[in-house]
């Protein structure tokens, strides 16, 4: 087997983990649930489990190095995160935890946005794009850049995150502290809750957006509307985002993506009404073709490609 790198990918809801091969291929996956506890070390346990998991995996295999996508903010140069749906971990120094547990090798960071975006560009949807923003909407609403070939960290590592782009300034708050951000009208959990406190008679106790989903697909006016608001306010940000960055391309994943059939209609009817200007119009918009295992893939780019995936806005280590 050819040399590998170690993938790692944090969310609000789940850890992941992959062994990729050089030409992007996942030849091995685990997954944990993010757990919800007020102890950083209770968080930490199944992600450090879920990567010695991995590494026995690799078997006679060389692993050359780990790469690691997170939920932000992300802080460098010192390597921790803070991500907005992990309260227990407030610079948490995640990068220093991964080299202890596979030492002797690089160990880079990114923002999970950042790696989105990088491995759709890899070996993915964004191929041939030389100006690309990737979003990630999930759980949260993370995005990433890549602009003349190469991922944009910027000096903190958070460049490209649009999920906390103000779109309405008397908007609901947000869990990033503010109102109006993407990811308050955006994200699964936001439209969930947007939808009840509408009058949405949620099927189950505890809905998700998948439930969102099927009940749009339905009729319901209330979870129809969500989709609509989900898709204005995306739009809002994809069209400001591109006016400052000139951007040829948009590739969006992560769980409320595959509910496109009703996202990208008010989408891309909202991207063709507020942009206007010549060069707004060429701007297209895709689904990302990795699924979920984009994030996976551009964090295992940090290591493989680093020409182009690992400069500013990367933390790392050896």
């Amino acid at each position: 087997m050819s040399d590998l790198a170690l993938a790692v990918d944090i969310g609000g809801t789940k850890v992941a983990a992959a062994l990729v091969a050089a030409d992007g291929t996942v030849a091995e996956r685990g997954v944990r649930a993010t757990v919800v506890s007020p102890d950083p070390e209770v968080v930490w346990r199944p992600v450090a489990e879920l990567v010695l998991e991995l590494l026995a995996a690799a078997g006679t295999a060389r692993v050359v190095g780990v790469g690691v996508g997170s939920a932000g903010p992300i802080h460098l140069p010192e390597g921790s995160i803070s991500p907005v749906n992990i309260p227990a971990w407030r610079r948490f120094p995640l990068l220093h935890r991964l080299a202890e547990l596979v030492p002797g090798v690089p160990v880079r960071l990114a923002g999970d946005g950042s790696c989105a975006a990088a491995g759709e560009h890899w070996r993915g949807a964004g191929q041939g794009a030389d100006d690309l923003l990737g979003i990630v909407v999930s759980t949260g609403v993370g995005g990433g850049l890549i602009q003349a070939g190469r991922m944009v960290g910027g000096p903190t590592g958070n460049a490209g995150h649009i999920g906390h782009m103000v779109v309405d300034l008397d908007g609901v708050p947000c869990p990033c502290g503010g109102r109006g951000c993407v990811e308050a009208m955006s994200s699964g959990p936001s439209m969930v809750a947007w939808a009840l406190r509408a009058g949405w008679q949620a099927p189950v106790p505890a809905p998700t957006g998948v439930d969102l989903a099927t009940a749009a697909r339905a009729g319901d006016p209330y979870a129809c509307e969500a989709f609509q608001r989900s898709g204005r306010a995306l739009a809002a940000g994809i069209v400001s985002t591109a006016a400052i960055c000139d951007l040829s391309r948009v590739v969006i994943g992560g769980g409320v993506s595959a509910a496109h059939d009703l996202l990208f209609p008010p989408l891309r009817a909202a991207i063709a009404e507020h942009g206007r200007l010549d060069f707004l119009r060429t701007l297209t918009v895709t689904t990302a073709s990795l699924g979920n295992a984009a994030g996976l893939v551009g964090a295992a780019a940090l290591v493989l490609a680093p020409e182009a995936y690992a400069g500013r806005g990367v933390a790392s280590l050896a």
